[in-house]
């Protein structure tokens, strides 16, 4: 079988609901809206977590803590993934990126000490938690905030 060879089976595809028009269809008249009311107007319905008048639920639960619109999330690398690199490679943030190790940058890179390195490389990142600091410069490497 070939892709120009494909059809779609019997009764997968259906044909949309024509609505209002005629009684013999079905939903004339209104519609399938039924008779008067909030929801048989146009424009009308109720907004989301509308309960009816009754205080809505989340309004009703206690509020908790503070989310700070400012907040920075970083895109995480621990030292185990920078061993598939050769001996002498400058890692960049851009290089993690195009190996598909980290697949979107975020605020920047940070690299975490889960691992270890066996080799010796330059790595760029925007972030160094400590313990990753010392096991790179351990195994000879250099570490450089961007």
């Amino acid at each position: 079988m070939k892709l120009h060879e494909l059809k779609a089976s019997e009764g997968t595809r259906k044909n949309r609901n024509r609505v209002g028009r005629g009684m013999s269809s079905g939903n004339g008249k209104t519609s399938g809206r039924g008779h008067k009311g909030q929801k048989a107007r146009s424009g009308g319905g109720t907004r989301p977590g509308f309960e009816g008048g009754q205080m809505p639920l989340f309004q009703r639960l206690p509020k908790r803590g503070f989310t700070n619109i400012h907040r920075k999330e970083y895109a995480i690398v621990n030292l185990d993934a920078l061993n598939r690199f050769e001996e002498g490679t400058e890692i960049t943030p851009e290089l993690l990126l195009e190996e598909g190790i980290v697949s979107n940058l975020k605020a920047g890179l940070k690299v975490l000490g889960n691992g270890s390195v066996e080799k010796k490389v330059t790595v760029k990142a925007h972030k160094f938690s400590a313990s990753a600091k010392e096991a790179i410069e351990a195994a000879g490497g250099k570490v450089e905030v961007i």
